[in-house]
């Protein structure tokens, strides 16, 4: 039972979460030889201030930017 845990930056639509759940879960399927029922996505929203990278917190480094 492959649990996959997906952290992005808060912004997402539901769409875009729906969209990558899918993915992620058919190709993980795929890949793995496992039932689509079998696999579980777990998709965590962090905010830029709680995010660092390259000495920064990314609200800093990225104000702008959902990326």
């Amino acid at each position: 039972m492959p649990i996959i845990r997906v952290e992005i930056w808060e912004g997402r639509t539901i769409v875009q979460k729906r969209e990558l759940v899918e993915v992620i879960s058919r190709e993980t399927a795929r890949i793995t030889g496992c039932g689509l029922d079998s696999i579980y996505v777990i998709i965590e929203d962090v905010k830029k201030e709680n995010w660092g990278a390259g000495g920064e917190l990314c609200s800093d480094k990225y104000p702008d930017d959902l990326n």
